[in-house]
Formats: C-alpha cells, sequence, structure tokens
C-alpha cells in the first residue's frame, strides 16, 4: 500500500473520531438524569424534524474550497518564484487544502446548527427547563 493512501486513511479516521469526540449539549438549571433524557428526546424530536441539517454536503463544499485555495496560493507562490515544478506544487498544495477544509468543516459540523439548538432549547423550555448554555 503506498505511503498516499496509508496517510489518506489515517486523516480520515482522524476526522471520524474528532466528529465522535465533540458534540456539544445542552445545559439546563439544576439538570440530573431527568433533564438528560428529556434532553436526550429534545435531540431526537430535533433530528427527526430535520433540523440538523445535511452536513455531509458542507463538508464536501470546504474540502472543495480548500483544495481550490490550496493548489492557487501554491501555483501561484511557485510561478512567482520561477519554479519548473508549478503544477507539481499547486497539486501538493491542492492536497493540503483539501486536508485542512476537511478536517474544519467536520470540525465545525460536528457542532450543532442554531436551527437544531433553537429547537432543542423550546424543547426544553416547553418541559419546563431554563437552557443555560450548551457545552
Amino acid at each position: 500500500m503506498s505511503t498516499r493512501i496509508v496517510g489518506a486513511v489515517f486523516l480520515l479516521g482522524c476526522c471520524l473520531g474528532l466528529s465522535a469526540c465533540s458534540t456539544s449539549r445542552a445545559v439546563v438549571y439544576g439538570g440530573g438524569s431527568v433533564a438528560q433524557t428529556d434532553i436526550d428526546a429534545c435531540e431526537r424530536l430535533a433530528r427527526r424534524a430535520g433540523a440538523d441539517g445535511n452536513r455531509a454536503g458542507q463538508v464536501a463544499r470546504d474540502t472543495a474550497v480548500g483544495a481550490a485555495a490550496g493548489g492557487a496560493a501554491t501555483g501561484i507562490y511557485g510561478a512567482v518564484r520561477g519554479y519548473s515544478d508549478v503544477g507539481n506544487r499547486a497539486a501538493a498544495g491542492a492536497s493540503a487544502g483539501a486536508a485542512v477544509g476537511m478536517i474544519r468543516s467536520v470540525v465545525r459540523t460536528s457542532e450543532p446548527n442554531s436551527t437544531f439548538k433553537a429547537y432543542v432549547n423550546r424543547c426544553l423550555r416547553e418541559r419546563g427547563y431554563d437552557v443555560v448554555g450548551w457545552n
């Protein structure tokens, strides 16, 4: 297996690991085990209602933008410096930019969007809780 494939698999694994570890949850005043059960129920309702949005599309867009920015930046730099392997440098920059864009997007999209938070907050208020923030 080539080192590029191994690197790509490692990067993908890191991204998936980051997305699994860093989800935010509502924090309610005076919450206990019953509050956690209600938070879980409100989050399920929000997901069923479609409040969490399409995250895969956002990851794909951010990865493409990162690739374009990285490729353009290194290609321009290589051309200005007069390097003969501008294409190779641009491809390497595009790869690095795609990796950065994907990691950034995965970390960012692991956080609930504002619609999801608003839905959960309202659901919890209707159940008598005071939402003090998100952790």
